[in-house]
């Protein structure tokens, strides 16, 4: 019977040292947990590394990490941030040399989406955008009951992350755009997506697509989420009280 120790399992979130120059991630002489994947998995480390040095990635790797320099600003009092999200991803397409960029996006953020649109345009870029709806298809087809439906009485189109990912894919977009698809149509759009992709935003419905809201008020107004928000397998259709 073999004796080996398994390795354990990356916890990194659950990571006791709470300041970043403490970690051994961030620092050689840092402290780690007895999980810690820096310290237990040096061969997937040096896996990665070959990775960047390769020439599929390698080119990438390090306009990633440009990019990230150029956010900030060196002051007296420490490094400022300088540039909001849409900024680096135009620097980050025309450093990579993209000409042809995808943009798939909600119908529910279409302004957002027309915006983006001429922020790319304005930098040269060509733009194949499609939004959510694409297609038309009734979503009585995924065999969705009436309950689960937002407007039982007449057609209501799915949501069609995979035509969104086919049209991308036939336009030859080399990097494509996520604005504000919803959680599981995301997933289903990455997967069948053949360019690099990045995002721009997520959807939000309630925090103004600011997810991250939610949890800064995890101690205050959301204390709720301190317990299993879904104990039983949830109904179909709108929660309780709708």
């Amino acid at each position: 019977m073999s004796t080996a120790s398994k390795t354990p399992e990356a916890n990194c979130a659950a990571c006791p040292f709470t300041k970043p120059t403490d970690r051994r991630c961030v620092r050689p002489e840092g402290k780690n947990p007895p999980d810690c994947p820096t310290v237990n998995m040096p061969d997937v480390a040096d896996e990665s590394l070959a990775v960047y040095k390769s020439a599929e990635f390698a080119k990438m790797a390090t306009i990633a990490s440009q990019v990230e320099r150029a956010g900030y600003a060196r002051e007296a009092n420490g490094l400022h941030a300088v540039r909001p999200r849409i900024v680096e991803l135009v620097d980050f397409a025309k450093r990579m040399g993209y000409k042809k960029l995808g943009l798939i996006f909600c119908i529910g953020l279409r302004k957002e989406a027309a915006i983006t649109e001429k922020i790319l345009a304005t930098n040269g870029f060509e733009v194949t955008s499609c939004v959510c709806k694409v297609g038309c298809l009734p979503k009585s087809e995924l065999g969705l009951t009436v309950a689960e439906q937002l407007r039982p009485k007449g057609h209501e189109s799915m949501c069609n992350p995979a035509m969104q990912a086919e049209i991308a894919n036939r336009a030859g977009t080399q990097l494509n755009i996520l604005l504000g698809l919803c959680v599981g149509h995301d997933s289903l759009v990455l997967a069948h997506l053949k360019a690099p992709s990045t995002i721009l935003a997520v959807k939000d419905r309630l925090m103004g697509h600011n997810p991250l809201a939610a949890l800064y008020m995890y101690d205050s107004y959301y204390a709720w989420m301190h317990n299993p928000m879904f104990p039983e397998e949830p109904e179909p259709g709108f929660p309780k009280g709708e």
